[in-house]
């Protein structure tokens, strides 16, 4: 399996260093293959050991983005993943599949799908509860991995995909982003000292949703 070091950039909130990093692969899924008239009217319930986050899409900034998340959901991809990378007042990231396995802790942050989407820059920021798709050097590169803002990351405008918003359950992420954590094999101050571990990321109606 091909895997990218991780990239970093300048936080702006937390004036350290960080990365959004995910895995590439040949054989990437052509925007032909993606839906171009995804519903408008779904949602996505991300159902964690922290709480239940609910979010809303972006299907007009990012078509093939969201279709691709919804897929994978759909699949139950993300079932049984955890978030493996928090950074208080900037985000929180998962989407990884090799999170389902504690014996490949030393690679956490480097799985994906074995494909990659394209980009999909867009003029929506990052802004508290927005969710953006991580990605390797390669702006074309991300996959599964995904990360949800804590705080003002407007930083990574036109630089990462932002393709949907929280609209229930910002206690929750502010819980998930409060975890304490530790250094990461990088020496990153953003290992969560406990499992966070997302139980199921199911795609409903948006009326389905109280």
């Amino acid at each position: 399996m091909k895997t990218w070091n991780l990239i970093y950039a300048i936080s702006l909130v937390a004036g350290m260093t960080t990365a959004l990093a995910d895995e590439t692969k040949t054989n990437a899924p052509t925007n032909a293959s993606m839906s171009t008239t995804p519903n408008t009217n779904e949602v996505a319930v991300i159902n964690t050991t922290d709480g239940e986050m609910v979010i809303a899409f972006w299907s007009d900034a990012a078509p093939n983005t969201v279709a691709n998340f919804k897929k994978l959901a759909g699949q139950g991809f993300y079932d049984g993943t955890c978030f493996h990378r928090i950074i208080k007042g900037f985000m929180v990231q998962g989407g990884d599949p090799l999170t389902k396995d504690p014996a490949a802790e030393d690679r956490w942050g480097t799985g994906g799908p074995g494909y990659a989407i394209k980009a999909e820059f867009n003029n929506h920021s990052h802004q508290f509860g927005v969710i953006s798709m991580a990605r390797s050097s390669d702006p074309n590169s991300a996959g599964s991995q995904f990360f949800l803002c804590d705080g003002d990351a407007s930083f990574l405008d036109h630089q990462y995909t932002a393709f949907g918003h929280l609209v229930k359950g910002d206690d929750v992420l502010r819980k998930i982003a409060a975890t304490p954590v530790g250094p990461s094999s990088s020496g990153e101050p953003s290992k969560p000292s406990k499992r966070i571990g997302v139980i199921s990321i199911k795609i409903v109606p948006a009326d389905a949703v109280k």
